[in-house]
Order: C-alpha cells, then sequence, then structure tokens
C-alpha cells in the first residue's frame, strides 16, 4: 500500500531516511537537521514536496519524498522524485513497480508534464528498473552551488 505521509510517520520516516543516506545510493551523508527539516516541510505544506510511505505486511517498508517544480522545457510542472527507499527485505517483491505506477497516476492526474528522478551511476538495480518503466536518461550534466553550510 502507498500513501501520503502525516504526522503520525515522522518517526518511521526519520529512520527510513537514516538509513538512506546512510546506504550506497547516496553520495554522501546529510545532517540529521536536513531530514527533520523534510518532514517539517511536507507537514507544514505540499506545495513543494510530497511524501508518501509504502507499507507491507502491516508495517511501514519504505518512503518516497517528491519535489514539485515547474519546467519550460517540459512545458509545465515536474514531479522529482527526490528519495525512493525500501527496506532490503522488501526490494524484489515489486514495490518498486507499484510505487511508479502509483506517482505516474499521481502526476497525470494532477496535471505535471514529466517525471523526473537521478539515480546513482552504479546504483544497476535501479537503473535496470527505471528504464524497465520506461524512463530514460537526460543528457545533461547537473551542478551545484551550495548556498549554506551542512
Amino acid at each position: 500500500m502507498i500513501r501520503a505521509i502525516e504526522n503520525r510517520d515522522r518517526e518511521a520516516f526519520l529512520s527510513l531516511s537514516a538509513q538512506f543516506y546512510s546506504s550506497a545510493a547516496v553520495l554522501h551523508p546529510v545532517p540529521q537537521r536536513f531530514h527533520e527539516d523534510a518532514f517539517d516541510e511536507m507537514m507544514r505544506s505540499d506545495a513543494y514536496a510530497g511524501g508518501f510511505m509504502l507499507e507491507a505486511d502491516g508495517k511501514t517498508v519504505g518512503f518516497a519524498l517528491v519535489a514539485k517544480t515547474y519546467s519550460r522545457e517540459a512545458g509545465g510542472m515536474v514531479l522529482w522524485l527526490e528519495e525512493l527507499y525500501i527496506l532490503e527485505e522488501y526490494r524484489s517483491r515489486g514495490l518498486g513497480r507499484e510505487f511508479f505506477a502509483f506517482a505516474e497516476s499521481y502526476a497525470r492526474e494532477n496535471g505535471y508534464a514529466r517525471i523526473r528522478l537521478e539515480v546513482e551511476e552504479d546504483n544497476v538495480r535501479a537503473r535496470a528498473l527505471y528504464r524497465r518503466l520506461g524512463y530514460a536518461p537526460l543528457e545533461y550534466e547537473q551542478m551545484i552551488k551550495p548556498l549554506r553550510e551542512n
């Protein structure tokens, strides 16, 4: 089951988020307050960020964090899949595929023009799933300039 994140999910989200950021799926960890700030932003408003909890066997087994942005190139709003994390023991059970079906339905129903995501180059399993689901590389090199200290 996939559902919108709620206040009652704070501890589960923070725990799963910390696990995600200590995994090989991300380039580097982030400070604890960033996890807390993300949760607080999702509870404050869904204008910029949204979250979903993935459940199976009666327990929370993963989460997804999305950002919402506008892209003239895409011709409208873009749903950016920031993070998708599923506990190891629940992977390869179809939860990722289920989440993407959910996300694509959500995006269509809410008028999004595109779904965008990032994936680490060496995350072979995730890249294979995304390709099977019809996602293709975007031929841009991304650049960033941090504006605050971590």
